[in-house]
């Protein structure tokens, strides 16, 4: 099975343009024989203000899920939409989407874990401000897989992926924005953490480069990733650069490993989910 994590900028906040380019990183999974593709964490609109962020919020389906579903379905390839602004209820949701081969929405995430911080030397960060934080972890069947769905700041409480693994999940989807501050530091670890704790795939794309006023000195990381049972990066993105990286998926040693180190099988505490 193959995978292809679609890394871009999508700093500059032009939603129609960002629209454009995540159809031409699909497009090129596909290409590449893709079964499935996934997209950074809020790729039409990262890097506006508080107010423009909730301007672009829209319903799903809708505008900005609509052409995601498109090329799933034109290309029969299942698709992680990464995250998008939802609005629903009177509130904004950081929100993933899975789409089938059919472009059928089958699945949906709201980001239960909101990045609120003070990094040095750079304005605080308050997702608060603009979005509500979800309630539910989600994961779905298909003929890949159980995929479990998380995003970006989610990787750092591993009892949300002891959660998702409990129901299931073999490959796990980290559509993500991360810091440049906070990627140098943690970015591949805890990300091979987790598909070590969990003994399963991790497909993580991120976002690259400047956003926000250039005076903020705001960076994200990029190095999009994927990572196997055993902790091994398959592949990795570098820093900086819009494309598609790929990598084939064994799962056959997915099975192997959780049965030569039957760890999740020796567990004493139960769900902590």
């Amino acid at each position: 099975m193959r995978v292809g994590v679609c890394q871009m900028n999508s700093g500059g906040g032009d939603v129609r343009e960002n629209v454009a380019t995540a159809v031409r990183l699909l497009g090129e999974a596909a290409d590449e024989g893709a079964d499935l593709a996934a997209l950074p964490e809020l790729w039409p609109a990262h890097g506006s203000s508080p107010t423009q962020m909730r301007e672009a919020a829209t319903l799903i389906p809708g505008p900005l899920t609509d052409p995601v579903a498109e090329i799933a379905r034109a290309r029969s390839m299942w698709v992680v939409g990464g995250s998008v602004p939802e609005a629903a209820d009177d509130h904004v949701f950081n929100t993933s989407c899975l789409f089938d081969r059919d472009g059928e929405l089958v699945a949906r995430y709201r980001k239960i874990h909101l990045f609120d911080v003070d990094l040095p030397g750079q304005p605080p960060l308050r997702e608060s401000a603009i979005f509500s934080a979800g309630e539910e972890l989600v994961t779905h069947d298909t003929d890949l897989g159980r995929i479990g769905l998380s995003i970006c700041y989610d990787v750092r409480f591993p009892e949300l992926y002891r959660g998702l693994m409990t129901l299931g999940a073999e490959i796990v989807c980290v559509p993500s924005a991360f810091t440049e501050v906070t990627g140098r530091a943690h970015w591949e670890v805890l990300l091979r953490a987790r598909a070590i704790e969990e003994q399963c795939f991790i497909v993580a794309p991120a976002q690259w480069g400047t956003w926000s006023r250039p005076e903020d000195g705001r960076r994200t990381y990029g190095n999009s990733i994927v990572v196997d049972p055993w902790g091994e990066v398959l592949v990795r993105a570098p820093d900086e650069g819009d494309g598609v990286w790929l990598a084939d998926l064994d799962m056959a040693k997915l099975q192997r490993v959780r049965q030569t180190l039957p760890a999740l099988q020796h567990r004493r505490l139960g769900p902590v989910c």
